[in-house]
């Protein structure tokens, strides 16, 4: 419905705040004013209630223009700037905090099964597909949300193969979502609902990288589909990996009343300095070519399912096109703001604002995370209001939360916090995982774990026994099951803890003598340090030499370090097992031929067996090596804003901390800790560094001496020891293996 407006814009009024002129269409929006449907090139002029010009623009080759940043307030009028009587009523430009509409807004939309519409508060339709496993009539269902940039809500389609074998059992199979988490919950028999983001699919509006409007339509997407009378209780979740993991974290940051709990897997921490810029440096390699890809799909008719629904008559869909092309230029911003700032990154910052949300939380990630990471534990301790946290750690690569060792956990809480039934698995759900993980994963022997609750008969007696269960669970050695191709995603064992950072922890220092040695003994009076020069071209380095990353067994090129390019320290041969899990500290005494340098630590397991094997790394452009007032002893937090930076400082030790990104791995006895010290890159799958420009490679150099004891500050678990003997050096997941070289570094005496 259209109306030409009171000008208020207020969602309690107006089923669509949406003014029509005779010539374009106009909505005031959360600071912001869309213009569309005239002919392109047309000139725009944006006056406030004053009748001043505050904003001025044409329409795009697609007919739309958004004006953004403009100050919230009534009385904005819209007009031609050629023909000044052509202007629509007083329209609202709504603040970023306004209240959301009357309940009735959400009861009165009635969604039905497969690709539809859903209208927010400020007329905007986002596109959805709604997947029930059964008619209407026969729910309610439990309903799970995915809410993404990508095509969640592209209409149903086969998956053809060896699914159309079950999809009798499964319909879903063949009518199938395009977002994984819907198709495995609807093979359990879950109503799941994909929307796109504004300014993405066939949705309205245009695409801004997590703006306040994306937040406020998360909530309204919740608050419609919870109030359908297919949703069970209604209330629903959220699920999704990656990008729609990410969502959940901002769309339950709003607290909809619907939202029962969320499940996010392999997400970012902190947009920029997790994933961004990580320690300082930009990543321009995962980081930037994602946004790229994001901001091309939000072109209009980016995908051929747009241009389907649209050739097959979608008016909706093909008016919504009109603003796709203004899109926000996440890199020109991310560009453009190389610092941590209140105004720019803290909103894009999870930590910062993951004690809003107030459900429970089933969150996953893996320590060699090639894409969004392995930054994803700072969020652990974040989650302060949360009633529930269930956390899974383990080694291994981006896809890997569709593992059933991460699968079978995530039905057990969705089945508490969602269905709210005891857990249980149709014998043909069983029989069908194995065929559909050969599929994803390439190796068979990746069924369901065993089932915990099967000897459960009282719902509340089950739920109180899972509310006791440890918080963290880690998975060691992903990869190494004896059952499954090497380097598929099933570790050999596991342990829980109560809660992170975990408490039995034990910091363990290690330092670096002048041998090129990881000592636990300090160094002595004396001493030295040990130089190497920065690699320029290292930053473009990564360790994928071509293929995928999340087959079983990559086609890893892990470099060995270059003579006089790297600083290698090896310790002593392990007496015993030795668990890491957490981050880790490094702490060095620095000084250079530049007043500034990018430099990276790798730690890495040398075996007996003479292969080496990758375990993490971190990294630091030393100019922001300013602590925030939470860093602790094991994990070094920096502010990077830009009051804190500081250069070296000329002919002088220069002390810094390196935090090493989360590490999750049990050295086995006989191995060698090796810590190595040289320019970013070589470490990371997708991962790559736009480093400092100098004329002259400057040469960095550490000390190792009484006076500047640079050190490892690792986080020692004691007590575990692995049941397992050393696993397959080549199928560790995520973790590329090399022989061993041993390296000599330049040193120099004080």
């Amino acid at each position: 419905e259209e109306t030409d407006g009171d000008g208020d814009g207020d969602p309690e009024e107006e089923s669509d705040p949406q003014i029509v002129s005779d010539s374009f269409s106009v909505r005031g929006t959360v600071e912001q004013v869309y213009v569309w449907n005239a002919e392109p090139q047309t000139a725009f002029e944006i006056l406030d209630a004053g009748g001043g010009v505050v904003a001025e623009g044409t329409l795009d080759e697609w007919g739309g223009w958004v004006a953004r940043e403009l100050e919230p307030g009534d009385g904005y009028v819209v007009r031609l700037k050629d023909d000044p009587q052509d202007f629509t009523d007083q329209i609202r430009v709504w603040p970023e905090e306004n209240d959301p509409p009357d309940e009735s807004f959400y009861t009165d939309q009635v969604l039905e099964p497969g690709f539809g519409y859903i209208t927010m508060r400020d007329g905007t339709k986002l596109s959805a597909f709604i997947s029930l496993p059964g008619p209407p009539e026969d729910g309610p269902y439990p309903t799970l949300v995915n809410y993404s940039g990508y095509s969640p809500s592209r209409p149903g389609e086969s998956l053809g193969g060896v699914a159309e074998l079950f999809c009798e059992d499964f319909p879903v199979l063949c009518d199938a979502p395009s977002h994984p988490s819907g198709i495995i919950a609807g093979v359990l028999g879950y109503a799941t609902v994909g929307v796109n983001l504004r300014g993405t699919g066939c949705s309205g509006g245009a695409y801004d990288y997590f703006e306040p409007l994306q937040l406020q339509d998360g909530y309204d997407v919740i608050e419609t589909v919870a109030h359908q009378s297919w949703a069970k209780f209604n209330k629903v979740g959220m699920v999704g990996l990656s990008y729609p993991g990410i969502t959940q974290l901002f769309t339950a940051s709003t607290r909809p009343p619907s939202l029962a709990a969320i499940a996010p897997f392999s997400v970012i921490a902190d947009t920029a300095t997790s994933t961004l810029v990580p320690g300082g440096i930009y990543n321009n390699g995962f980081a930037l070519e994602w946004i790229d890809m994001v901001l091309d799909k939000a072109e209009p008719y980016a995908h051929g399912w747009i241009t389907a629904l649209v050739e097959a008559g979608d008016t909706v869909c093909e008016e919504n096109q009109m603003l796709h092309h203004q899109k926000l230029d996440a890199i020109e911003k991310a560009l453009e703001n190389p610092y941590y700032t209140d105004e720019v990154a803290a909103p894009l910052d999870p930590t910062a604002f993951a004690h809003k949300i107030e459900v429970p939380v089933f969150l996953t990630g893996q320590c060699q995370d090639e894409q969004t990471g392995p930054h994803f534990p700072a969020l652990f301790d974040r989650f302060v209001n949360s009633p529930l946290r269930r956390f899974t750690i383990t080694n291994g690569v981006h896809p890997d939360g569709f593992a059933p060792q991460i699968l079978g956990e995530w039905m057990n809480f969705l089945s508490f916090h969602i269905r709210k039934e005891i857990p249980s698995l149709e014998d043909n759900v069983k029989n069908l995982v194995p065929l559909v993980m050969v599929e994803i994963f390439g190796s068979e022997g990746l069924s369901v774990p065993p089932q915990r609750f099967t000897e459960y008969d009282d719902f509340e007696t089950a739920l109180a026994d899972y509310e006791a269960e440890d918080e963290v669970r880690v998975i060691f050695d992903s990869g190494a099951h004896p059952s499954v191709k090497p380097g598929a995603p099933r570790g050999t064992f596991e342990d829980t803890f109560p809660e992170w950072p975990i408490p039995s922890i034990e910091p363990w220092r290690l330092y670096l003598t002048p041998e090129g040695d990881l000592s636990e003994n300090a160094p002595e009076a004396g001493g030295s340090y040990c130089s190497f020069e920065h690699d320029p071209e290292a930053g473009q380095r990564v360790f994928l030499n071509s293929g995928a990353i999340e087959v079983p067994q990559p086609d890893y090129a892990w470099r060995q370090p270059d003579p006089g390019k790297a600083a290698s320290f090896l310790s002593d041969t392990l007496d015993g097992d030795r668990a890491l899990i957490g981050p880790a500290s490094i702490d060095l005494w620095v000084r250079s031929t530049a007043d500034d340098a990018d430099l990276e630590v790798t730690v890495t397991e040398v075996r007996e067996d003479g292969l080496e094997s990758f375990v993490q790394s971190g990294r630091l452009r030393v100019s922001h090596r300013a602590l925030r007032d939470d860093a602790t002893d094991l994990r070094p937090t920096h502010t990077h804003r830009e009051e804190d930076i500081a250069p070296l400082v000329a002919d002088e030790w220069n002390p810094l901390r390196i935090e090493m990104m989360p590490i999750s791995h049990v050295f086995r006895e006989g191995s060698r800790i090796r810590v190595v010290i040289d320019t970013p890159g070589d470490s990371c799958g997708r991962w790559r560094f736009l480093l400092l420009d100098y004329d002259t490679p400057p040469v960095h150099s550490i000390a190792h001496d009484a006076d500047h004891p640079s050190s490892v500050l690792l986080p020692l678990v004691p007590g575990i020891e692995a049941p397992t003997d050393q696993p397959d050096c080549t199928a560790m997941r995520g973790q590329p293996c090399r022989e061993y070289q041993a390296y000599e570094n330049v040193v120099g005496p004080e």
